[in-house]
């Protein structure tokens, strides 16, 4: 296959599995989602969901956030890890929303990587997922399947998100990598993971992957 033929084969075995599309990160607006994936740096999406319940209790805003002191956003995020920057993130662009943007998270990414704590990943989903705004965000699993589908050289996330966006068409942009998210954590995990559950990696793999797998894991007839 040439590399297009493996982007459609991708594409087509992607929308039969996952027609519908659920959001891993559970949030009610753009300002939570915002808090949502700031706290998903390094954490898993399943601890975040535990967390931001709390969390939202006692802020869902900017403005009840900016309440909180720095120390006590910490105090309930720490399960999250990396609290201390996390925290200090959340208060300071919670305290620039509403300086600067009535309270309204901006729908610009120039805006959005401004922000403490803020970098271009996270701006990514919230414009896709908040928005609509095409995007698409790399997370380790798409950065893993990228390589694994031999569709990117693997070297960084952000060559990876360039041959993503040049192979895919922007009109699938936004559902292809919540699509890629779920087939990598279910079907081709970076643990645990067997190739004769993972139909495209098996269809149009890195032969170099390939190698390695059954060198690890040899076929017994």
């Amino acid at each position: 296959m040439t590399k297009q033929e493996r982007a459609t084969f991708v594409i087509n075995t992607l929308k039969e599995k996952y027609p519908t599309i659920p959001i891993p990160l559970h949030h009610k607006d753009a300002y939570t989602l915002l808090i949502a994936v700031l706290l998903s740096a390094q954490c898993t999406d399943v601890r975040v969901n535990q967390i931001t319940p709390i969390l939202f209790a006692k802020a869902d805003n900017p403005y009840d956030m900016v309440k909180m002191s720095v120390d006590e956003i910490a105090a309930i995020i720490r399960p999250c890890g990396l609290s201390p920057m996390k925290s200090k993130g959340i208060y300071g662009l919670s305290k620039i929303l509403i300086e600067k943007y009535e309270g309204v998270v901006p729908q610009s990414f120039e805006a959005l990587e401004s922000f403490p704590a803020v970098g271009h990943k996270t701006a990514s989903v919230v414009m896709s997922q908040a928005f609509g705004v095409a995007a698409f965000p790399v997370d380790t699993h798409i950065h893993r399947l990228m390589y694994r589908w031999n569709l990117s050289n693997g070297k960084s996330v952000q060559q990876t998100e360039k041959d993503a966006k040049r192979l895919f068409p922007e009109s699938v942009w936004n559902d292809l990598h919540l699509q890629m998210i779920w087939y990598g954590r279910e079907y081709s995990p970076a643990r645990g993971w067997k190739l004769e559950d993972d139909i495209i990696t098996k269809t149009i793999g890195r032969s170099i992957v390939l190698k390695e797998y059954y060198k690890k894991n040899p076929v017994r007839l």
